[in-house]
């Protein structure tokens, strides 16, 4: 999969604590599912959080008062913020 050029450098700078948190969660919450179901909705305010390959198939509520999303393989590369928009039109 080929990333955007500000994907490529962001990752390349590594992640940040709250990053490192989030995906900390996210491993938990797999892990402790039981098999064949949908792991519990790790919340997140980081909307500007590259989706990395290793989310794929985690339930992450991203902050927009609403809804929950579940992270599917299309969605590497992009930003968790671009699927969970904040106003209604």
């Amino acid at each position: 999969m080929q990333l955007y050029s500000a994907c490529q450098q962001r990752l390349k700078r590594s992640l940040r604590r709250k990053q490192h948190s989030v995906l900390k969660r996210l491993r938990k919450a797999k892990k402790e599912a039981p098999p064949m179901e949908k792991p519990e909705v790790v919340k997140a305010h980081l909307r500007d959080m590259i989706i990395l390959p290793e989310m794929v198939g985690s339930m992450v509520g991203v902050y927009n008062s609403k809804t929950f999303n579940q992270v599917e393989p299309e969605m590497i590369g992009h930003y968790l913020g671009e699927f969970s928009i904040t106003l209604s039109p």
